[in-house]
């Protein structure tokens, strides 16, 4: 059965615009079939705890023998590296928080991002290789090349080196910009192209969720 790994992180339930796009994935992957099931997290609802030792980044048998992480904080690290491992498609809901990841999922990057686990290290494996992963990503202005803010996006970047270089996943984007076109009197004029991206984005959503992964 066809199982789908789902993670938001806006802090916004109502209007968030990478929920929009993420909810309407979810909702046209379980109309597939009754087979097409989903594991959902709420990383803003229900924070992951950031670690608090760091011989948690690495594989038990990479680490140091005096070095004992917590049992909780590794009974919960590989819960999620199970969820992960578990699912035939990733779909993660990625706002732009200060040109960044929001702070809850760069903590459950942390938990799963484990050098000798799930990526590379003193072997090649990467038990993820080839797998789908769809980031919905929400920003609130503009990133196109040749603008001022070119460069700017610190969200995208780091979750395709991780997720798609480290742990050899293959990853699709699905972008939205001008989310602050319908609050910021500055972007006012750009809100016809902002109606455009989240329309297109979650057209996208629906078309990938039909296709993706049998």
């Amino acid at each position: 059965m066809p199982h789908l790994l789902h993670l938001d992180s806006s802090i916004d339930p109502a209007r968030s615009r990478s929920r929009a796009i993420t909810a309407a994935f979810v909702e046209t992957w379980r109309g597939r079939s009754g087979g097409h099931t989903v594991t959902y997290r709420d990383l803003h609802a229900r924070p992951v705890p950031h670690l608090t030792d760091a011989a948690s980044h690495w594989a038990p048998r990479l680490r140091r023998p005096e070095d004992s992480p917590p049992a909780a904080e590794s009974a919960l690290q590989t819960e999620l590296i199970d969820e992960l491992l578990a699912a035939d498609v990733l779909l993660i809901g990625a706002p732009m928080y200060n040109y960044s990841l929001p702070s809850s999922l760069k903590a459950w990057i942390d938990h799963i991002h484990v050098p000798g686990v799930t990526a590379p290290f003193d072997t090649a494996d990467q038990p993820l290789a080839g797998r789908p992963a769809v980031i919905a990503t929400s920003r609130g202005a503009v990133y196109d090349a040749g603008t001022p803010s070119e460069g700017w996006d610190h969200t995208v970047p780091p979750l395709r080196l991780v997720l798609g270089s480290a742990l050899g996943m293959d990853v699709t984007v699905l972008e939205t910009n001008l989310t602050l076109a319908d609050s910021v009197p500055a972007l006012s004029d750009q809100q016809e192209r902002a109606a455009g991206e989240l329309a297109a984005a979650t057209a996208r959503a629906r078309e990938l969720a039909l296709t993706i992964a049998g």
